[in-house]
């Protein structure tokens, strides 16, 4: 797309690609890279081990995770300014009782509710509108509503950590809060008009494999769907550990938290890069030549980090990281619709965002056992990188038998 045509796609299409960035970055609160920011002041709050706050994070997620099969499918009912105010309020409550919780036993809850209605629901709603909203510019489309999260990760870790030298970590929570809420009315304004009204959304429906459209039942007895679940469930697994045990990765290299916080802009340049080259390329060749190869960097990313000693090192490690990170957002939501078609997206993909929930479970829980029974932060990377190898090889396994199978 040349840049006058580029220049047109935005001012045509500015209100809905607005309510998507809204969305994902409103998501951040309960992304873990925000919740993360307040783990040395949560554990010391409710005196719990790494392993400890891990499970709580991970049980809450979990259960989130499972909600999020039922609670996706209301993309496919529901339009998104229906249900897009009734999440962000939701998530505005959630941020609201982490600021005021003081008992361990709701603890669980309020993280059950930060997971699905921030990382769950919202991005579910901006990825799904996308997807349904646009056909050959999809992927463009898909790559400028994900710059939320960019835009999230740039500014909220370095903002908050900072802030945290002047005020208590619960204020800055009710702070979360205000600004969730601030975006409600500004989604309903965005949406006053909807792209594609939701009783003409089966005709405005791309096909998918063998030209039809595939129910969430048919989608699950395929086998590609199930090759495809280690590469939705990897990256959100360890890039969540990788966030979620931040201060304590900066302990163990003996790097100052601050300066490993002041390196997420750099990985959030790169990713937003990747991200409109992911966005490019899928529009131009389609998800079948890239879903195979996208997650090599992420392979290498870890393996740098595991040896790095230096912040420098962590750079370039975080540097491939991103370079995944950012073609994970656009990837994955297009290759849903281009193999199972758009008049089911909503019930499809929340199965892969419940995947993609349990993934961010199980990678805090599993890295924060392995942590209090010795197992460092350097091994389980090595590890990490060389599964990330493997996730490769089954993506492509899966596709080349989808294909064969017409």
């Amino acid at each position: 797309m040349t840049r006058p045509g580029l220049r047109r796609f935005l001012i045509q299409n500015a209100n809905w690609l607005g309510a998507g960035v809204l969305l994902t970055f409103l998501s951040s609160f309960g992304q873990t890279f925000f919740i993360s920011i307040f783990a040395g002041e949560i554990r010391a709050e409710f005196e719990l081990s790494h392993g400890a706050w891990g499970g709580i994070y991970s049980l809450g997620t979990t259960v989130s995770a499972l909600v999020m099969i039922w609670a996706g499918g209301l993309t496919d009912i529901f339009r998104v300014r229906v249900l897009g105010p009734a999440v962000l309020t939701g998530l505005a409550l959630a941020a609201l009782a982490m600021a005021l919780n003081v008992w361990l036993i709701l603890l669980p809850v309020v993280v059950f509710f930060l997971r699905l209605l921030g990382q769950g629901m919202s991005s579910h709603l901006a990825a799904v509108a996308m997807a349904r909203w646009f056909t050959a510019t999809r992927g463009k489309a898909l790559s400028i509503a994900t710059l939320g999260y960019a835009i999230g990760e740039a500014l909220l870790p370095l903002t908050f950590v900072a802030a945290l030298a002047f005020l208590d970590w619960r204020w800055l929570w009710g702070l979360a809060a205000c600004i969730t809420t601030l975006g409600i009315p500004v989604l309903i304004r965005l949406l006053r008009q909807e792209r594609t009204p939701q009783s003409l959304a089966t005709n405005a429906s791309s096909v998918g494999m063998q030209g039809r459209q595939w129910t969430r039942r048919e989608a699950l007895l395929n086998p590609l769907f199930w090759f495809m679940t280690p590469a939705i469930l990897a990256p959100s697994a360890f890039i969540t550990a990788f966030f979620f045990h931040q201060v304590h990765l900066a302990e163990i290299k003996g790097w100052p938290h601050i300066q490993l916080v002041a390196l997420f802009p750099v990985f959030t340049g790169v990713s937003i890069l990747s991200m409109f080259a992911a966005g490019w390329a899928l529009d131009k060749w389609g998800t079948t030549r890239m879903m195979p190869y996208y997650q090599l960097p992420m392979a290498i990313g870890f393996a740098i980090l595991s040896v790095s000693t230096s912040i420098g090192g962590a750079l370039i490690g975080m540097v491939f990281l991103a370079l995944t990170a950012g073609a994970h957002n656009p990837l994955p939501s297009a290759f849903w619709a281009e193999f199972y078609g758009t008049r089911h997206i909503g019930a499809i993909k929340a199965m892969a965002a419940a995947v993609m929930v349990l993934g961010s479970a199980i990678g805090p829980a599993l890295t924060g056992m392995l942590i209090d029974k010795g197992a460092s932060l350097n091994t389980q990377f090595f590890w990490i990188a060389a599964f990330f190898l493997c996730v490769c090889g089954l993506v492509r396994i899966g596709i080349a038998r989808a294909l064969q199978s017409g």
